[in-house]
């Protein structure tokens, strides 16, 4: 009784989470905005702007270069705005500006909502955030490491761990922290090559993850089967990556992908862990709830609020304590199967 009324419970997720894809937008509606098409062409080419100007887009006769020596060092131009970045920042501005006087909501331009700058930062509290989650997911890799290399029993043979999935958690680790990594850096700037790297780092985490937990909900252990899995998942995650990297940045898209794959891995470790009576369902349960429910956010998204915290920001703020808990649940399985594996060659 109690397994059916799980699984309604989890088929009425699917079904929310799939009509709400449909809310996915292709493309921002503030791309197709012919005003503010025209202000980006306009600055691109003039640097000139309703209300101000736009130095780095100005012509080298009007702003001659400093000599080299004068020049700032390489890791300290950063910090400074090029002609594309500022036109589109200042563009957005000025048509929130304008759409805000006649009565009009935010829009989205370029899949973002209009944020409020903070110094160098162009979303400071999800730049912050992060960070915050990439120090968490650090600690947590670092702590399974301790665990199964130095406070858990190794095999006499081979010194190696007895947990037959350790390998697969340090690349989880990896990608993890690479992508948390990308996370704050693009937060941080917006430019093309910090949004491929952003998005492509995501895309591979989720990929992984979703490989990583079919690999362990169904206990696969051998390599052959383990490649019979990643395999077709790794061709599609390939495929996606490169174009988005190549063909075009589809937000919809990628969106949709992300949202499908997700969904996936999130039924499948408290599915897995009710049946098994794992000592970490509790856990993974919480982590699922919270799961959906940024999904639910990044669906039924809304502007940030005074500038600075939308629906992808709170979810970035679900992410730290899920992250801690999802180290907690992988240091608890080691434990438990390696016990497990030393009972059975006694």
């Amino acid at each position: 009784m109690m397994g059916g009324r799980v699984v309604f419970v989890l088929l009425l997720v699917i079904g929310f989470g799939f009509v709400g894809l449909s809310r996915v937008a292709e493309a921002s509606e503030g791309d197709a905005d012919p005003l503010y098409i025209d202000c980006i062409d306009e600055c691109e080419k003039t640097g000139s702007l309703k209300q101000g100007f736009v130095k780095h887009c100005a012509s080298s006769d009007e702003f001659p270069e400093d000599p080299w020596y004068k020049q700032e060092p390489l890791y300290l131009k950063w910090k400074d705005w090029n002609c594309k970045s500022e036109c589109r920042y200042q563009c957005v501005v000025q048509r929130e500006k304008e759409r805000e006087e006649i009565g009009l909501k935010p829009i989205k331009y370029h899949g973002k909502w209009p944020f409020k700058r903070a110094s160098v930062f162009q979303e400071p509290v999800s730049a912050a955030l992060s960070a915050l989650t990439l120090l968490v997911q650090f600690n947590g890799w670092l702590s399974f490491f301790l665990l199964v290399y130095y406070k858990l029993p190794l095999r006499p043979d081979t010194r190696k761990p007895y947990y037959e999935f350790t390998g697969l958690f340090h690349i989880y680790g990896v990608f993890s922290m690479n992508a948390w990594f990308w996370s704050a850096i693009y937060h941080s700037r917006y430019s093309d090559w910090t949004e491929q790297l952003y998005y492509s780092s995501s895309v591979a985490l989720l990929g992984f993850s979703l490989i990583l937990t079919i690999i362990r909900t169904f206990d696969v252990r051998k390599e052959a089967s383990r490649v019979m899995v990643s395999g077709p998942l790794l061709a599609f995650l390939t495929t996606h990556i490169l174009y988005l990297n190549f063909v075009g940045l589809d937000y919809g898209l990628n969106s949709k992908v992300c949202i499908v794959i997700g969904t996936l891995r999130l039924l499948l470790w408290p599915i897995w862990a009710s049946i098994t009576r794992h000592p970490s369902t509790l856990k993974l349960w919480i982590i699922t709830i919270g799961g959906f429910v940024s999904i639910f956010m990044k669906i039924y998204d809304f502007p940030p609020y005074m500038g600075y915290v939308d629906a992808h920001a709170l979810c970035l703020v679900l992410a730290v304590p899920f992250s801690y808990l999802w180290w907690a649940f992988v240091k608890e399985d080691a434990e438990m199967r390696t016990n497990l594996v030393i009972k059975k060659t006694r």
